[in-house]
């Protein structure tokens, strides 16, 4: 990006005045999109193919897949009172419940959440 004046507005350079950091830029911008469109379905396609940086992918994959900062915060939350409530219900075997407590565990890391060890 150059400026027209220079309190005017950014546009794109062309591509005769690209110095090597530039043309290098470009070529990793054209790989990264390259791998990203190809680990990806045809749903994922669709959200992203709008997209014009990798950068732009990345984060709308992510949004997609792991909600904003909010979402995120709200499933935190979620997820850390069900694991301070955590009972045995009344019908459930010992292996239901391990199964239901190692799923809350589990997901925690999933949203960069854990718990201290605790010694016995």
């Amino acid at each position: 990006m150059k400026k027209l004046e220079e309190t005017g507005p950014l546009v794109p350079k062309g591509r005769r005045v690209y110095n090597d950091t530039n043309r290098k830029a470009v070529e990793k911008n054209y790989r990264t999109k390259k791998i990203l469109m190809c680990g990806i379905g045809p749903d994922e396609y669709n959200r992203v193919s709008a997209c014009d940086t990798a950068k732009e992918i990345w984060e709308a994959l992510q949004t997609a897949h792991e909600g904003t900062t909010q979402v995120k915060q709200s499933k935190i939350d979620m997820l850390t009172t069900e694991y301070e409530l955590f009972r045995m219900k009344d019908d459930e075997s010992i292996q239901d419940m391990y199964t239901r407590f190692t799923s809350i565990i589990n997901e925690l890391p999933h949203l960069e959440m854990s718990f201290p060890e605790i010694s016995l």
